[in-house]
């Protein structure tokens, strides 16, 4: 058999696995609050407290639409090593971005695009990097509206992940078994001549409303 298709098949697995432990691990469920499943090229853009977060959204998809879904990542963590390379490449197919503009070969944004052109669904973590601190969220970068600006009719879904930074406490090695949700809320389109602030304000707002829900139940 070609090195290739055993690649291939070995990534395959590899991916059921994961979502077999994460289900296992965390319990998680999907909360399709605002919308449901659907064909529609979407940007999925999150609340970021762990290097999990994209596999728990991953995890709640329906297969179908999982399959083409892909985390947009840091290159330099996904391809420090082997293990990590297999995983963000070949397992998840990331978009893997450069976060050192010194070191980009192309814009990221325009990596993005190509991404959705070829009929990609992304997830996103507008904060651009994980949350350590007591706020619910970090401000925004300006990258989910400089997409929206390049394909105006691309969806922009809230997600709110709760429980995972608990899960996977900073500095653990061993996950802690506990239930974790991923609330889905309803999509959002750039409004014609909405501005950046605006744009990013009120996807924030989506994103916090989410919060409250999932604080409440």
């Amino acid at each position: 058999m070609p090195a290739s298709l055993v690649r291939r098949a070995a990534a395959g697995l590899t991916a059921l696995a994961t979502i077999a432990v994460a289900r296992i691990v965390t319990g998680v469920r999907g909360n399709w609050v605002g919308c449901t499943p659907s064909p529609a090229k979407r940007v999925y853009f999150a609340n970021h407290t762990s290097h999990g977060d994209f596999v728990l959204i991953w995890t709640v998809l329906p297969p179908a639409y999982r399959a083409r879904t892909r985390p947009v990542a840091a290159a330099d963590y996904w391809r420090a090593d082997r293990i990590r390379r297999f995983f963000g490449t070949d397992v998840f197919d990331a978009v893997l971005i450069d976060r050192d503009a010194s070191a980009r070969t192309a814009d990221p944004i325009a990596t993005l695009v190509a991404a959705v052109d070829a009929g990609a669904s992304l997830i996103l973590f507008p904060e651009g990097t994980r949350n350590t601190t007591e706020e619910r969220l970090l401000p925004f970068k300006s990258g989910p509206f400089r997409l929206a600006c390049e394909r105006p009719a691309l969806e922009f879904v809230p997600v709110w992940i709760e429980n995972l930074n608990r899960v996977m406490p900073k500095g653990e090695f061993l996950p802690v078994p506990l239930l974790c949700t991923v609330t889905l809320g309803a999509p959002l389109t750039l409004a014609p001549g909405e501005q950046r602030g605006a744009f990013l304000d009120r996807a924030r707002a989506a994103l916090l409303a989410l919060s409250v829900k999932e604080g409440a139940r």
